[in-house]
């Protein structure tokens, strides 16, 4: 059978676009290189405890898009869950992003909102032109901040020296000045209830989907038995690494069932020092409170950051990442059969709803 598309990869990307064609009247088949659907936001529950865990880490879902909320509710319901993180620094706990409280309490002063940002400016040299993640970052919201809640961490998420990282990465954490500790301000927001797995189910649903099948081992079997590919992985491996690898964060987890009904009172508790090897431990129960649990018992994952172009979780873009990649978009434009897509495909970050956002569109290019 020839299919209309092969989509490589069963994240949302390309679940989304395959349910698209699918609804159009298209013949669709899907590749997937794990033994699971959904990607990096495959959920399962954890030994017959009902918790709900994230096998990649926790994905929040938050948009400010009324259609991609709604799409969404084709397949699943969510709950009202909003997503407040908490950081570990020198045997304390603080409230990020950094707000009102987090500078009160980390100064020992009794701040007013209006009283914050000439506080705040008092405390950042002047460089007119920061050139970097670490000059950005001082220049936000000044050395002690960034000393205690940022240069540890990112030091160990991103297995590099702050300096050598992009300006760019700073400007998605917000700076406040009330003490709203959400850590999104998107209108919608929440966490589906039977966690992410039933979500692709009902994506691909009536879809033939292939798993452990790695579309690179036979890229000319899989072209000769379609008129197109939709292609969501590393967009280096498509060319054979052919100009070089690009370089992919990862993480590495490490969970663990305790006895214990709360371990640490809330979804996710980063550590911002340098001396705790992992870099937060995510307890998800916490992100289904409207869940009753009956048993003395929880899960906490910790994670570790690290390199490896083998198991890519986050692209770091730094400069020779930026030019490697224009070298690869160039050579994209010269598959006229092949749509790419996806934080692998088109290595850039994207938040769930983004991805989403974009497979719609690109479904609708394709004339879906």
């Amino acid at each position: 059978m020839i299919y209309d598309y092969i989509v490589v990869g069963a994240g949302l990307f390309g679940a989304v676009f395959a349910r698209e064609a699918k609804d159009a009247g298209k013949s669709v088949l899907v590749l997937e290189k794990r033994d699971h659907v959904g990607g990096n936001c495959y959920t399962y529950e954890f030994e017959d405890s009902g918790i709900t865990v994230p096998l990649y880490g926790p994905h929040i879902f938050h948009t400010d898009s009324l259609e991609i909320w709604n799409y969404l509710h084709r397949f699943t319901e969510f709950n009202r869950y909003q997503h407040r993180v908490l950081t570990t620094h020198g045997n304390r706990v603080y409230a990020l992003p950094i707000n009102l409280g987090t500078i009160n309490a980390f100064y020992g002063v009794n701040l007013k909102p209006g009283e914050v940002g000439a506080f705040i400016q008092r405390k950042i040299p002047v460089n007119p032109q920061p050139m970097n993640f670490e000059e950005k970052a001082i220049s936000l919201i000044g050395p002690d901040l960034y000393d205690a809640f940022f240069k540890g961490y990112s030091t160990k998420q991103w297995n590099t020296d702050p300096i050598k990282l992009p300006a760019e990465l700073i400007t998605r954490l917000p700076v406040r000045q009330s003490y709203y500790d959400s850590y999104y301000d998107d209108r919608y927001q929440g966490m589906p209830l039977g966690g992410y797995t039933p979500i692709f189910d009902g994506l691909l649903k009536g879809i033939p989907v292939e798993l452990k099948t790695d579309f690179i081992d036979a890229k000319d079997h899989w072209f000769a038995r379609c008129r197109k590919v939709v292609y969501t992985g590393p967009v280096d491996e498509y060319f054979d690494c052919c100009h070089g690898r690009l370089r992919w964060g990862s993480v590495r987890f490490e969970t663990e069932s305790l006895g214990v009904s709360d371990y640490q009172g809330t979804s996710v508790m980063n550590f911002a020092d340098p001396d705790v090897p992992h870099t937060r431990i995510v307890e998800p129960k916490h992100f289904y409170r409207e869940r009753r649990f009956t048993e003395e018992r929880t899960v906490i994952i910790r994670e570790y950051s690290y390199f490896d172009p083998l198991t890519p979780y986050y692209p770091v873009r730094l400069a020779d990442d930026l030019e490697l990649l224009a070298k690869y978009q160039a050579l994209a434009l010269g598959e006229p059969n092949v749509i790419f897509g996806g934080r692998l495909a088109e290595y850039k970050y994207y938040d769930m709803d983004d991805i989403i956002g974009e497979a719609l569109r690109a479904a609708r290019k394709a004339g879906h």
